[in-house]
């Protein structure tokens, strides 16, 4: 190991943020994990699920407890473009125009019920995503930095909904969901103190400095050519697959290591595991996969263990450099 202690108790942070997010949207902390290490990859969360599960209250949680810049966009079949980007307005001084900035321009975004809007607009948001920053009027915008988009989607039979573009599916590093909370879990939340009024009296656990300081070290994170090597074998083999029409993309490529890499970062290891990339895996192949035949989450998820079931994990490697 060669962390230096404030970067191990920077992590440590990250966990004691996990543990608060728990206490707030109980039972998901694996979900919360694996938001934190999208955004420490550097990536967006697309959250799938029914209505009313706590996504938007997990994403705010997330948001107070880095003391981010937030906002919440609800998007409607209505909204267009300078709803989310901004406008420009006169300036009655000198016959010039101003831009004002619109909802996007916050450290973190929450895009809910994303695939409700239209095209048009969707297009303003791949931007946005894709490139950190909008256009108006001929003229580009810088995003802040760090920019994350968190958003919900309903399952798209839902009425009311517009599939995502796969260019635009393929720039969110994760698809997480949240699903239904055991009896257990539902019990807690029911005794729980009130959710909203928990996450407003929220301390900030970490910082965006010491977070941005993280995110920085990921890419810096040892990975062995053999397991390089298994992951691209697992990613060829989605590209020549008889059941899919559409296999994981270079760019799903990149965002596959950036995640094993923050995984194994957040595990207070600067080299990656085979296990890291395992972790990791379902959910960044899940979206990014289009099959023939529409199938089901969990037949995607069958679909993916048969995949790794199929390549010889590494096993003669050194953990370490």
């Amino acid at each position: 190991m060669t962390y230096s202690t404030q970067t191990t108790q920077t992590i440590e942070k990250l966990h004691t943020l996990i543990d608060t997010v728990d206490q707030i949207v109980i039972g998901k902390k694996e979900v919360t994990r694996l938001t934190i290490m999208a955004m420490l990859a550097g990536g967006h969360v697309l959250f799938e699920d029914i209505p009313g599960v706590g996504k938007t209250l997990l994403i705010k949680t997330i948001a107070k407890c880095l003391e981010a810049d937030f906002s919440r966009i609800q998007f409607t079949p209505d909204l267009i473009p300078s709803d989310i980007i901004g406008f420009s307005v006169p300036n009655l001084q000198d016959t010039q125009f101003e831009f004002r900035q619109g909802p996007l321009f916050n450290q973190i975004v929450l895009a809910d019920e994303i695939n409700r809007t239209s095209p048009r607009t969707q297009a303003a948001m791949l931007e946005a995503m894709s490139e950190k920053q909008v256009t108006l009027d001929g003229k580009t915008h810088r995003l802040p930095d760090p920019f994350f988009v968190l958003a919900t989607q309903n399952p798209i039979d839902y009425e009311g909904t517009y599939p995502l573009p796969e260019a635009q599916l393929d720039r969110f590093l994760f698809q997480l969901s949240l699903g239904y909370p055991s009896k257990e879990q539902e019990i807690r939340m029911l005794e729980a103190p009130d959710q909203l009024r928990a996450v407003e009296e929220l301390t900030p656990v970490l910082s965006l400095t010491e977070f941005n300081a993280l995110k920085e070290r990921v890419h810096a994170i040892h990975v062995n050519p053999q397991l390089l090597d298994y992951m691209i074998t697992l990613v060829d083999r989605t590209r020549h697959h008889s059941a899919l029409r559409l296999g994981i993309s270079p760019r799903g490529t990149q965002y596959f290591l950036a995640g094993a890499r923050a995984q194994a970062l957040l595990s207070n290891r600067d080299y990656v595991t085979p296990q890291d990339i395992l972790f990791v895996i379902k959910p960044l192949f899940r979206h990014r996969l289009l099959f023939i035949n529409r199938m089901t989450t969990k037949e995607i998820d069958q679909f993916i263990d048969d995949l790794v079931s199929q390549v010889d994990i590494p096993t003669k490697i050194r953990d370490a450099k």
